[in-house]
């Protein structure tokens, strides 16, 4: 029977609720998201157990919420990380055979997200960080995260890129105009996370993150953050002789980043990703409380994907990549 594992499932803690999550819970609430996905995400216990049950999921990989602590002021970001993987190592302790975890890490204080997921992954078993975007504006290739970066290839452990509401100007310039429902959506779940996750992805490989960290795995989901449809154009606009870089821009986007489907139950979307990437590159997940356990899990089932390959995406992927 097949094995089914998640990896962007989300979970909001009490810290998180009292702190960066009140302004996203508000929003929730008020554009059409509801207040079932706030409780969702609140509820990591028997309920969530019974719930993937239900859907016939064997595990969830938990990370804390958009928009983390990456907005945050280093002592705030440091003071609710702590909490929320506090809250989550809980939770897994609880449900050490359904669970598992990814670090929340006080991005605006480097020095500590670097200490912050050593002491989650060396000392409780974490299997990686989640970063929900750019931290104030600044992307992880600025010389100022070096040192988490650093220690996320010390201990080889995967991280989960995120998307994020894009930085206060962006938005203004971008994404307003409309309803304050419609300027939320637009630059948020319909639009502007997944094209800011892609170009996160972009600055971090122009930047040179992975010729100074080659080992380092990032995963992206929502079947590529609409970067699927720009590989080969940013192959062939960015050669190695304009950017300095060791590689190509699609090695990079081939075998140092991962992706995940994350709701996405695109069937034409999938077999692109497919073809550009192969099955070794692509991971289940439904993006609950936002997807639906028992949709995702039929996407899965539905495609025309021989055994092996299906397996990998179901399951052996992550479970090999994040040590499941």
């Amino acid at each position: 029977m097949l094995r089914f594992v998640t990896v962007e499932e989300h979970f909001g803690s009490p810290g998180f609720f009292n702190g960066p999550g009140q302004i996203f819970a508000a929003n929730a609430r008020n554009s059409g998201v509801g207040q079932a996905v706030v409780d969702g995400l609140a509820e990591v216990g028997a309920a969530r157990v019974a719930a993937m049950d239900a859907a016939g999921i064997d595990v969830q990989l938990l990370s804390l919420n958009n928009p983390g602590v990456e907005q945050a002021d280093p002592d705030v970001a440091i003071a609710v990380a702590t909490e929320a993987n506090d809250f989550l190592a809980s939770a897994v302790a609880a449900y050490p055979t359904r669970f598992a975890a990814l670090a929340a890490v006080p991005l605006p204080a480097p020095e500590q997200a670097a200490k912050e997921l050593r002491l989650r992954v060396s000392g409780q078993g974490f299997k990686g960080a989640i970063v929900n975007g750019h931290s104030r504006g600044r992307y992880l290739d600025d010389p100022f995260f070096a040192p988490f970066l650093q220690e996320l290839s010390d201990l080889a452990v995967p991280m989960y890129l995120h998307p994020t509401i894009p930085p206060h100007p962006v938005c203004e310039a971008s994404y307003s105009g409309f309803s304050p429902q419609v300027n939320f959506l637009l630059a948020g779940p319909a639009w502007g996370w997944h094209v800011e996750t892609g170009l996160h992805v972009i600055r971090m490989v122009l930047g040179g993150v992975f010729d100074r960290f080659p080992n380092l795995q990032v995963v992206i989901g929502h079947l590529g953050e609409g970067l699927l449809s720009m590989f080969h154009r940013l192959n062939d606009y960015l050669p190695p002789n304009a950017t300095g870089l060791d590689r190509k821009v699609l090695d990079y986007l081939r075998n140092n980043i991962h992706y995940t489907i994350g709701g996405f139950n695109y069937t034409s979307t999938f077999e692109s990703l497919l073809h550009e990437v192969g099955a070794d590159r692509i991971m289940f997940s439904v993006d609950y409380p936002y997807g639906s356990m028992a949709d995702g899990r039929a996407f899965i089932e539905g495609l025309s994907l021989n055994e092996e390959d299906k397996a990998k995406i179901a399951h052996r992927n992550a479970e090999k990549l994040f040590r499941i």
